[in-house]
C-alpha cells in the first residue's frame, strides 16, 4: 500500500496529469470553437500554415522540421497552436540575456588563455578545432595539464574519493543524476566533513534527472548539512519546450586544480554496485593542471545563472600549476542549447571530417541527425575505418529500437557497428587516428546535440588518447558485430514501428 501511495502521489504523476489536462483542454477548446465559429476555424488553419512556413524557412535541424510538419499538416486546426506552445523555439529575452551574459563572462575571464595559434605546428585540423572552441564557446586549449582516463566508473570512483579528501578551498559538483547509495553516500560523507572544516562546497543537479532519485526538497537537506545547493530548471506542470532543456553536464572540480568529467552520474549502477541492464560500461577522465580553470569557469557561470549571482571568479583562481613535461593539448568545452551554436555536434563533425585512418566511437544511443549520418557515411566511403559500439542490452526499449533503425544506412556505407553484449555501454567517446579524442557527456542523439546543456574534453596528442583507443579495442572483443542482412529481413510491423520512431525521434 505504501508503494502504491508513493507512486500515486509522486510529483511525476502530478506533472504528467497536469500536462495531459492542458493538452486535453487545448483540444477541447480548439475543436469546440471550430465547430461553431467559421472565423476561428480559418484562424487555426492560417496559424498552422504560418507555422509550417516558419518551420520550413527556419534554421531548425531538418529532422525537427520533418517531425513537426508531420504533426501539423494532418491536424491543421490543432497543430499550429500546439507548435506555438511547445515547439516554436521562442526563447524569452531575459533567458537570452542571461545566456549571453554567461558567454561574455567566460570570454572575459578566459580570453588571456586563448592559444589556438600555438597548435598550428600540429596541423590545420588541430588548430582549426581549437580555434572554433575558443571563438564560439569561449573554451581555451591548454598544455601543462595531465590527463588520466578511466575505462569504467568502478575505476573512477575510488580516485574521486581520493581527490575529494585533498580539498582545501572548494568543491564543485554538477550532475544530471544523483541517487543515494554507495556512490553518492560515500561522496556526501566527505562533502559534509569538508564543509564543517570550512571548505566551500557547492552542488548543482538537474530536477528532471533526479525526479525519481531525490525528493523535491533535497536541496534543503543539503543546505542543512552546510552544502550550498541549486536545482537546475525545476520541473513545472506547464507545456513548454524549455522543460526539454536539461543540465546533462557532469563536473567534479576540486580547488580549481583537479577536475573530473565523462558519462558517469552519481548513482550505483554507474559503478556496477547495482545491476540494472547487465554490466554498465562507462568512462571518465581526470584533468590536473591549467585546463581545470576552464572547467571551474563553466561551473561558476552556470551557478551564477541559476542563483542569479554576480561573483568575482578570480577569487576561485588557483595558483599557477607546476610545470609538467609535454602533456599534449587539453580543451574542456561546454554546449548550451539556447545560443543556436551546436558545439557538441561541431566537435564530432570536425573530428569525423579530419579523420584519415580510423574513427572509433562508443555511444549509448545512435539517434543521429542528417549531418552526422552523412559525415559518418562519407568517411567510411572514403576508406576511413569507422567503428561504433552501442549497447546490446537497452535502458529504454524505444530508444534501442530507433537506434537500430539508424543502422542500415550506415552499414550500407561501410560503417562497422557492434553491440556491447555484457550490458549497457554509456560511454560517449570519440578517438581518431591516435591524435585526437573527446570524452564527455554528449550522446549521439537529438537531446544531447540540440536540447541539453553538455560538456566534454577535446584532446590533441595527449598521452591518454592511447588508453582510450586500447579501451575501445578491449570493448570490441566483448561486442558482437551487426550485419546489414540482420536488418533487411525483419518483420514488416517491426520495420514500420522503427520507421515511425525514427521520424519522430527528434521530438522524443
Amino acid at each position: 500500500m505504501k508503494k502504491v501511495l508513493y507512486i500515486l502521489f509522486h510529483r511525476s504523476v502530478f506533472v504528467s496529469v497536469a500536462l495531459l489536462a492542458q493538452v486535453t483542454a487545448l483540444l477541447v477548446m480548439v475543436f469546440s470553437f471550430s465547430a461553431y465559429t467559421e472565423i476561428f476555424y480559418w484562424c487555426c488553419i492560417t496559424l498552422s500554415v504560418a507555422a509550417a512556413v516558419a518551420i520550413v524557412g527556419s534554421r531548425m535541424e531538418p529532422g525537427y522540421k520533418i517531425a513537426w510538419l508531420l504533426l501539423i499538416l494532418p491536424f491543421p486546426i490543432f497543430g499550429g497552436a500546439f507548435y506555438l506552445l511547445v515547439g516554436g523555439g521562442y526563447v524569452p529575452k531575459r533567458t537570452l540575456k542571461r545566456m549571453q551574459g554567461m558567454l561574455e563572462k567566460s570570454f572575459t575571464t578566459l580570453k588571456e588563455d586563448f592559444k589556438s595559434e600555438d597548435l598550428i605546428p600540429l596541423g590545420g585540423d588541430a588548430a582549426g578545432q581549437a580555434s572554433y572552441l575558443e571563438r564560439r564557446a569561449a573554451c581555451p586549449a591548454y598544455t601543462n595539464t595531465e590527463t588520466e582516463y578511466f575505462p569504467l566508473g568502478d575505476a573512477a570512483f575510488p580516485r574521486m574519493l581520493e581527490e575529494l579528501e585533498k580539498a582545501e578551498k572548494y568543491i564543485f559538483l554538477e550532475y544530471f543524476i544523483i541517487q543515494p547509495g554507495v556512490f553518492w553516500d560515500s561522496i556526501l560523507a566527505i562533502l559534509e566533513r569538508k564543509a564543517a572544516l570550512g571548505v566551500e562546497v557547492r552542488v548543482m543537479y538537474d530536477d528532471f534527472g533526479c525526479m525519481f532519485t531525490l525528493p523535491r526538497d533535497y536541496n534543503e537537506t543539503l543546505t542543512q548539512k552546510g552544502i550550498q545547493c541549486r536545482v537546475f530548471n525545476r520541473l513545472m506542470p506547464v507545456m513548454s519546450l524549455r522543460m526539454n532543456n536539461r543540465d546533462h553536464r557532469k563536473l567534479l572540480i576540486i580547488d580549481g586544480k583537479v577536475g573530473f568529467t565523462g558519462g558517469i552520474n552519481l548513482a550505483d549502477e554507474y559503478i556496477n554496485v547495482r545491476k540494472r541492464f547487465g554490466h554498465w560500461k562507462d568512462s571518465a577522465i581526470l584533468l590536473e593542471g591549467d585546463a581545470v580553470w576552464s572547467m571551474t569557469v563553466m561551473f561558476l557561470t552556470m551557478w551564477d545563472n541559476i542563483a542569479n549571482w554576480e561573483e568575482d571568479f578570480e577569487l576561485f583562481h588557483p595558483p599557477a600549476a607546476p610545470v609538467r613535461p609535454w602533456t599534449g593539448y587539453v580543451q574542456p568545452y561546454t554546449d548550451t542549447p539556447l545560443d543556436r551554436e551546436t558545439v557538441g555536434q561541431a566537435v564530432y563533425l570536425n573530428m569525423i571530417a579530419k579523420a584519415k585512418n580510423y574513427i572509433y566511437i562508443t555511444t549509448p544511443y545512435l539517434v543521429i541527425d542528417v549531418a552526422t549520418n552523412t559525415a559518418l557515411c562519407n568517411a567510411a566511403k572514403s576508406g576511413v575505418d569507422v567503428r561504433i559500439i552501442t549497447p546490446h542490452i537497452p535502458d529504454k526499449r524505444y530508444v534501442f529500437e530507433v537506434t537500430r533503425a539508424h543502422y542500415p544506412p550506415l552499414l550500407e556505407a561501410g560503417v562497422k557497428i557492434y553491440e556491447y553484449t555484457p550490458g549497457f555501454i554509456h560511454a560517449k567517446n570519440f578517438v581518431v587516428d591516435d591524435r585526437f579524442a573527446t570524452i564527455g557527456t554528449v550522446n549521439l542523439d537529438y537531446r544531447s546535440l540540440f536540447l541539453h546543456f553538455e560538456d566534454g574534453v577535446w584532446l590533441c596528442e595527449a598521452p591518454c588518447i592511447r588508453d582510450i583507443r586500447k579501451d575501445f579495442e578491449t570493448t570490441l572483443k566483448a561486442s558482437q558485430p551487426c550485419s546489414l542482412r540482420q536488418f533487411k529481413h525483419l518483420n514488416i510491423l517491426l520495420q514500420l514501428y522503427r520507421s515511425i520512431l525514427r521520424v519522430f525521434a527528434p521530438l522524443m
